[in-house]
């Protein structure tokens, strides 16, 4: 169900915080979709529910436009990343499921916890992502059936946080395609790719018993769709080692804080 609400003044805000998912998810990958969330629900109001495919919605347009500006840099991996969608689509409609199990303050506390698993998980293990990307040729890892089973499983996971969450899925995404040894444009480039993917079969099974907040949707991708073509054009021009470290850094503080928010209010 498709409705529009009323336009407050706090929702002029939203552009800028899509401007930043959206460069963002394209500088780190997997699409930074994690913000709109708790954006919706903690400053705007939203019910969990109609938040999670609100925010759904919103994020889609950040791995259309940045796959497709990465793709034509020769930053996505079509054959790894459509791997990981056919799994990512089965996830997508397990964490459907997953979620209208719960009601609206359980869903966001069950987001929160997953908020700061994901934000500790993603600090530690940085230093050790960046010690791998030093050994990377750039070359992905052949495949084989050690390979097929890890963009399965990593795939699936990723699918499923999209669709319970509304949320990009980047940790499995990321940890997935880095465990093939890409190198660090080929795996932001090809996550956004499957964000896209893992979205639309999201958007699709929540459509039928969710409720999509159009308002919400077009001033957050006002922003989002911008920032999402400026991201890869800034990855292009940046030591990607030693810079992609430092937004990680900060990217996984920001998702704990708001994991943290999440659960208290």
């Amino acid at each position: 169900m498709i409705f529009y609400s009323p336009i407050e003044p706090i929702y002029y805000i939203l552009p800028v915080i899509g401007l930043i998912v959206g460069l963002l998810g394209t500088l780190v990958g997997g699409g930074g979709g994690f913000v709109f969330l708790p954006v919706l629900v903690l400053i705007i109001g939203v019910p969990t529910h109609t938040a999670v495919i609100t925010s759904l919605v919103a994020t889609l347009p950040v791995g259309l436009i940045g796959s497709f500006v990465h793709y034509k840099k020769g930053n996505v991996n079509v054959r790894v990343g459509l791997m990981f969608a056919a799994a990512g689509l089965f996830g997508a409609f397990a964490g459907v499921a997953l979620a209208n199990q719960f009601s609206d303050d359980g869903l966001q506390n069950v987001f929160g916890i997953y908020s700061i698993c994901m934000g500790i998980y993603i600090f530690f293990n940085t230093q050790s992502m960046d010690l791998l990307t030093k050994n990377i040729t750039g070359k992905t890892a052949p495949f084989t059936r050690k390979t097929i089973i890890k963009s399965s499983f990593f795939g699936f996971s990723a699918g499923t946080i999209t669709g319970a969450f509304g949320t990009s899925g980047a940790a499995p995404l990321l940890a997935g395609l880095f465990s093939l040894k890409a190198s660090i444009k080929i795996v932001v480039g090809t996550s956004l790719l499957i964000v896209a993917s893992n979205t639309i079969f999201a958007i699709g099974s929540h459509f039928l018993v969710g409720k999509i907040d159009l308002t919400l949707v077009i001033f957050l991708t006002a922003g989002s769709a911008i920032g999402a073509s400026i991201g890869p054009l800034l990855l292009s021009k940046m030591d990607t080692v030693k810079s992609e470290g430092n937004v990680r850094y900060i990217f996984a503080v920001i998702m704990a804080l708001l994991g943290i928010v999440m659960i208290w209010s």
